[in-house]
């Protein structure tokens, strides 16, 4: 599953860098998005984004408010913050589901983009939406949930806490059992030198993401370094393994050495990658670093459908001269992994396109409605993969749906208002 990340509308991000999509863990990842119908679902595997234009996002026009019978689905979408309701998240003994935050054994749905409340028109970045896994049938349980803000959860950097909260990619880094999910964030920068370390890990466990924000310490990692679970960490990037002044960014996970432990690699300057060894400390720093390594490009991503594409035990790296556009096919190249990482050039990568099903129809406004690929994992425990998709009027009306693998018809929809509340 891939978190697709987007330009928000915070200064402090928008002066860092463009952005486009990225999340992926290992399987999220990232990102950081891709999705289909019967004959084309293994190629959702490739999590894209993509959308449909059109007066009401589902190539029709609206019928009404959203009701079972109003739109293409069957279950009623859940709305508004009155009538969302709301249960605990379960306690998980540890998986190996590289997106199960609460290790329970369930892939999580990672939303970047929330809608704003009414009359919020210049408010700061909501945060970030995650959804938990279930084992029923409709995949992920809306009333099991939790809001990751960067006032409760983002580490400050020089006293200051971030304003954008974006998740880039979900990976189990401390080897604990829980996933880990790596945001981006804006820190301060006077613009001398080399900027800051954007990016911040928010470790899972038993309770979920943040452990509930309760502030505690957790010592499971296996470094035996503790943190607070209730923020977030910066991720350590050693100065040897940074390159010149660009921004780290673009994370993606894998293990590229083979050891069995997850790594990270981060763009570095110059089309250079700075690659991370895990397991990682509770304090964002990697087992081991080592200078960048040459033959990269300004965007990283990882292969789909397996990380592994030459299938020698070493996953691989695919690097791009810009971000893909959402749903279309793009052309990068292969770092393979090995006992080194990714440092072997494998020649060129193709990334397929992805479309979806019909999307569901929104309820009665102006404007034009999109639809975007959210996410593509086995959320509904079949061994297939499904897709998540978001269409949205503007940023006050929207609705996430999950469809089976192959399905027309998603099995549940809701709203992202039922964060606001």
């Amino acid at each position: 599953m891939r978190i697709r990340v987007t330009a928000r509308a915070a200064a402090g991000a928008a002066v860092r860098r463009e952005r486009g999509c990225g999340f992926r863990g290992r399987g999220f990842r990232t990102a950081a998005c891709a999705a289909v119908c019967a004959a084309v679902c293994t190629a959702l595997l490739l999590t894209g984004c993509t959308a449909f234009s059109g007066p009401d996002g589902g190539g029709g026009q609206d019928r009404g408010k959203g009701t079972a019978a109003d739109k293409n689905g069957d279950t009623a979408p859940l709305s508004g913050r009155s009538g969302a309701p709301r249960r605990p998240v379960p306690r998980g003994k540890g998986s190996r589901v590289p997106d199960d935050f609460n290790g329970d054994g369930h892939p999580d749905l990672v939303l970047n983009d929330l809608v704003k409340a009414p009359g919020d028109t210049y408010g700061d970045d909501a945060g970030i939406g995650i959804v938990y896994g279930t084992a029923t049938a409709r995949g992920v349980d809306p009333a099991v949930r939790q809001i990751l803000s960067p006032r409760e959860h983002g580490a400050r950097v020089d006293g200051v806490l971030p304003s954008a909260f974006d998740a880039e990619a979900a990976c189990d880094l401390d080897g604990d059992g829980f996933g880990d999910l790596i945001v981006t964030t804006d820190p301060p920068y006077d613009g001398i030198g080399a900027p800051p370390v954007p990016l911040q890990i928010l470790f899972g466990g038993p309770d979920g993401l943040g452990g509930g924000g309760d502030g505690k310490t957790d010592k499971t990692d296996k470094a035996g370094r503790g943190g607070d679970r209730g923020r977030a960490v910066v991720l350590r990037i050693p100065a040897k393994a940074r390159a010149g002044d660009e921004w780290p960014d673009h994370p993606v996970c894998g293990d590229f050495d083979g050891d069995g432990e997850m790594d990270l690699a981060v763009t570095a300057s110059a089309g250079q990658v700075s690659y991370l060894r895990g397991p990682f400390s509770r304090t964002g720093a990697p087992r081991a670093a080592s200078a960048p390594i040459p033959g990269g490009g300004p965007v990283l991503e990882a292969p789909t459908p397996k990380a592994d594409v030459n299938g020698d035990g070493y996953d691989d790296l695919v690097h791009l001269t810009r971000a893909r556009a959402p749903g279309h096919a793009a052309k990068g190249e292969l770092l393979l992994g090995g006992p080194e990482g990714p440092g072997r050039a494998g020649g060129a990568y193709r990334f397929k396109g992805a479309r979806f099903p019909t999307p569901p129809r929104l309820p009665s406004g102006s404007g034009r409605a999109v639809t975007e690929l959210v996410a593509s994992a086995d959320f509904t425990g079949d061994g297939r993969q499904d897709l998540v998709t978001r269409t949205h009027r503007g940023e006050r009306t929207d609705l996430i749906a999950l469809y089976p693998s192959g399905a027309d018809r998603p099995v549940i929809t809701f709203s992202t208002s039922i964060f606001l509340g």
